[in-house]
Formats: structure tokens, C-alpha cells, sequence
């Protein structure tokens, strides 16, 4: 299934390795480094042309891709579970 992070930006769910808080997850270094990292080798991609509140590590065609989105982690669990509630 899919999961619509904002603007024109939908990924398959179980592309998912995990959905962070930008604002709790940035305080430790190591995420910092992550983020650059990704950032340097081109596997972040920004869908907010706001300010971001969460970031999404996916797995797709043997690559991560961090992306960055202005929807809230809750947001997009609600998201993700309301799918799944009604199948």
C-alpha cells in the first residue's frame, strides 16, 4: 500500500524502515551525521515547502532514501494505521 508524506509524495509502506521526529531525533549527533551523510550522497529528498516536522527511511531498490516531510510523525502513523484498519 502507500502512504502520501505531502505534496506529490506517496511511497509504498513497506518501503518503511522507520518515521522520526526532526525536532527530538536532531539533538543527538549521530542522527545529525546521518541526515549529512545522506544528504552528501544524495539520498535526501525534501517534499516540505514548510518547515519539516519528520523524517522517513526507506529501503527501495537496494538504497536508503531519507525523506523529509512537513507532516508529523503521529500524522503519518494515523495515516499508515487508518490503512490497515480497514482491511
Amino acid at each position: 500500500m502507500y502512504l502520501h508524506l505531502g505534496q506529490d509524495t506517496v511511497i509504498e509502506t513497506e518501503s518503511i524502515i522507520a518515521m522520526f521526529d526532526i525536532d527530538a531525533c536532531t539533538v543527538s549527533k549521530k542522527t545529525r551525521d546521518f541526515l549529512k551523510q545522506a544528504q552528501n550522497s544524495g539520498e535526501v529528498i525534501n517534499v516540505s515547502f514548510e518547515l519539516p516536522k519528520s523524517f522517513v527511511i526507506c529501503r527501495k531498490n537496494n538504497r536508503n532514501y531519507v525523506y523529509i516531510s512537513q507532516l508529523s510523525t503521529k500524522t503519518l502513523s494515523k495515516r499508515s494505521d487508518s490503512f490497515y484498519s480497514n482491511i
